[in-house]
């Protein structure tokens, strides 16, 4: 990167980043994620760090954040509140603690590490013992008093309660976080559904708007907490877990997740945990911060800029991050739908490395008017392929390319075509490359024939050889056939044969589903098995049959009835039975939750596919994502934001595993 160039990215990044802290920190509002604005701030740090003759004088970097709204009466604080660098891994943290053993010639004397809570930064004064004034953060030098709206909060202790052997001094001084409990949270956005009101979107975003309430009343009915994590005033303590010792012995709420360590590694080994087991906190937490204990050593480590040296902010792995598109290409499915796959540059996120993102469609990049060079927010939840979010249009330097969805197959180069009412073009070649392996696929998957050892590599190898044309020529080859093919060992062919010899009888549901028919998933295959009982009576059924099924609309009904009029489709059936493939009727379906809809999230004792199966048996349907329809939700260890949405809801029933097998039984 040349100078101009970097000079122009920096430019924009500081501006694109000031905007999104003003609309944070001054307007309690937020267009994106805090994962998505810490990204562009490690981007921007990193330019900085590569030409520091280029830092702007507005740059995020070297200044506190927001100026306070003007609602309030405005209040000078005592210090300067100061901002901290952040830590997005562990080895950013061994470098701060190199940098800072070199500034005091000296070995750190141990960290204290806690929780970074996510709320509202207040500072709380007391005189002679008694709550005299509260204040926002501010811009860090100006805040907003808030004295009355602080008093309704019940953590808040309006006297300090004496401290043996101490006499006080006049004014004490405290920082802490106002926070909402997630149950708390979950709670108001019932009666907001109840009112007819929006819900909120964060207990963050309730935090904020309740403390900057006019109405001290509002603010009570919210019932926020406070926690307190620093003593301003010298109170006599040496280290910052001495600090907090007494503030808890003042009357101050302290967090019960913070600890002293004596090493670094150690933090690593706290960060760890919390990194797995923040969703189970009562309070929102995006990260930690990490202090030098000794508080003679913060002194002569002191600040640079505007951020203190002695403490860290470590960031969990983001939900959503920024990172450049570099290309889109485009997939080929079982159906011959393409569909654009954004390349991305890679970028941790959600605790992996992503570098590919759907686009979905050719109206979604139209809808998110995405380019080639654009800088993209990504985000990523559970095991899904991660989406593109936004666009940050206003870094765009004029490079950018835009994407002209192809009118020919990238596999075979044959036309293709879109139909009226779909979103979708598809491949008109019937004998498409692409088509055929990922029907093949989809055929032996494990919702459909489960053929061991026919994974998407081997199936790849099978199609390029000649061997497999269709999945019909699975069940024709033949010993010799895989003899000379690379990586085919004797045992390996005998079980592979041993595989597709158990896969030829099936149950009609993975039978149905087996086959690819157009808008037919697992979901809809087990209604027609179980509605039917028998391939024979599915075949011969009319459209006006199937529109009858819940889940099965005009559009589905005739993509099946047209599969099974179709000639070459009859063949491919011929040909499965004449070479032994045998359909069983379908586990007996039981109607006790029939039409009920399930969902599971975290780590369950049952596979998922086990667990997905017994409620089917029960006559309940699985679905993929939580929504005001969603009857259960069955939750096992670690369950992610799915439960937290439900919860939000009021309207989903949340079962244990073991609620879940008593239901069914």
């Amino acid at each position: 990167m040349t100078k101009a160039e970097a000079l122009k990215r920096i430019s924009k990044l500081t501006k694109e980043i000031n905007h999104h802290r003003y609309l944070y920190h001054v307007l309690d509002k937020q267009e994106i994620s805090d994962g998505a604005l810490d990204s562009l701030k490690r981007e921007l740090a990193n330019l900085e760090k590569n030409f520091p003759d280029l830092i702007l004088r507005d740059s995020p970097t070297q200044r506190v954040s927001g100026r306070p709204l003007k609602k309030f009466v405005k209040v000078r604080h005592s210090q300067k509140i100061l901002s901290l660098s952040d830590a997005f891994n562990h080895q950013d943290l061994y470098d701060w603690q190199e940098r800072n053993e070199k500034i005091i010639k000296d070995k750190v004397k141990g960290y204290y590490a806690e929780l970074k809570l996510d709320g509202l930064t207040v500072v709380l004064t007391y005189q002679n013992g008694l709550f005299w004034r509260g204040a926002t953060r501010g811009d860090g030098v100006w805040g907003e008093e808030i004295t009355n709206n602080l008093k309704t909060i019940e953590s808040i202790p309006l006297s300090l309660r004496p401290v043996v052997n101490q006499k006080l001094p006049e004014i004490i001084e405290v920082r802490g976080e106002a926070v909402m409990n997630k149950k708390i949270f979950e709670q108001i956005n019932k009666e907001q559904v109840k009112k007819g009101e929006p819900v909120f979107a964060n207990p963050r975003n309730v935090a904020a708007g309740s403390i900057r309430q006019l109405d001290p009343k509002i603010t009570a009915s919210r019932r926020l907490d406070f926690i307190v994590f620093e003593l301003i005033t010298n109170l006599g303590q040496r280290t910052h877990q001495e600090a907090h010792e007494i503030l808890a012995k003042l009357g101050f709420k302290i967090s019960p997740y913070s600890h002293f360590f004596a090493k670094i590694n150690q933090v690593e080994g706290y960060l760890n945990k919390w990194t797995d087991q923040r969703k189970k906190l009562p309070y929102e937490t995006d990260g930690a911060v990490v202090v030098v204990n000794d508080i003679e050593q913060e002194r002569r480590l002191g600040s640079v800029g505007k951020t203190e040296r002695w403490m860290i902010a470590y960031k969990f792995p983001a939900e959503q991050v920024t990172t450049k598109l570099l290309d889109i290409e485009i997939q080929v499915g079982r159906t011959g739908a393409l569909t654009p796959v954004a390349i991305l540059q890679p970028v941790a996120v959600a605790g992996s490395t992503v570098s590919r993102a759907t686009l979905h469609n050719q109206d979604e990049i139209q809808r998110l008017d995405v380019r080639i060079g654009d800088t993209v927010i990504i985000q990523k939840a559970g095991d899904i392929i991660p989406d593109i979010v936004s666009v940050l249009k206003k870094l765009r330097d004029g490079q950018e390319k835009k994407f002209h969805f192809p009118r020919r197959c990238p596999a075979c180069h044959s036309p293709v075509s879109r139909q009226a009412g779909e979103v979708a073009y598809y491949c008109t070649n019937k004998k498409c490359y692409a088509k055929n392996i990922e029907s093949i696929i989809h055929f032996v998957s494990k919702k459909g024939f489960d053929i061991e050892g026919l994974g998407d590599r081997i199936v790849a190898q099978l199609v390029d050889q000649g061997l497999v044309f269709t999945p019909v020529d699975i069940f024709r080859l033949k010993f010799g056939d895989l003899k000379t093919l690379e990586g085919f060992a004797d045992k390996k062919i005998n079980n592979l044969f041993k595989s597709i010899d158990q896969a030829k009888t099936v149950e009609l549901s993975k039978f149905i589903y087996a086959l690819g028919i157009r808008h037919v998933g697992e979901e809809t295959a087990v209604v027609l098995a179980d509605y039917f009982g028998s391939f024979e009576k599915l075949g011969k059924s009319e459209q006006s049959d199937l529109e009858k099924l819940s889940d099965i609309g005009p559009e589905v009904a005739k993509s099946i009835t047209s599969w099974f009029t179709n000639k070459a489709n009859y063949k491919f059936l011929e040909d499965l039975f004449s070479l032994g493939v045998h359909v069983k009727k379908s586990a007996k379906v039981s109607h006790k939750l029939a039409g009920k809809s399930f969902l599971f999230t975290g780590s369950l004792s049952l596979a998922r596919d086990e667990a997905q199966e017994l409620a089917r048996r029960a006559g309940g349907k699985i679905v993929s994502a939580v929504s005001p329809h969603l009857d259960y939700l069955v939750v096992g260890e670690k369950p992610g934001s799915k439960m937290e949405k439900a919860r939000s809801l009021g309207t989903v029933k949340i079962l244990s595993e073991a609620d879940f097998k008593k239901l069914i039984k």
